[in-house]
């Protein structure tokens, strides 16, 4: 035969609320890492444009722009 037991069910919130404060402190830390890596980057750059120079420079290795081509597109993009 089981009896209640009020011990039982606080037990059970207690770890409710553990799992709870333990999920808020894990966002707060997820919002901080993004936010520096954010703050890290170069103001005014964005992914795309890194990705844009990236292509720009191997276009420039490949020999399918030359220099003048290369420095113009450049000033473009930034």
């Amino acid at each position: 035969m089981h009896y209640w037991s009020p011990g039982y069910y606080v037990g059970g919130w207690m770890l409710l609320m553990g799992l709870f404060w333990l999920l808020v402190i894990a966002g707060v830390i997820y919002l901080v890492v993004v936010l520096a890596r954010r703050a890290g980057s170069e103001p005014g750059r964005s992914a795309a444009s890194d990705r844009a120079m990236e292509i720009l420079r191997e276009r420039l290795a490949r020999g399918e722009i030359d220099e003048e081509e290369f420095e113009r597109k450049k000033k473009m993009l930034e």
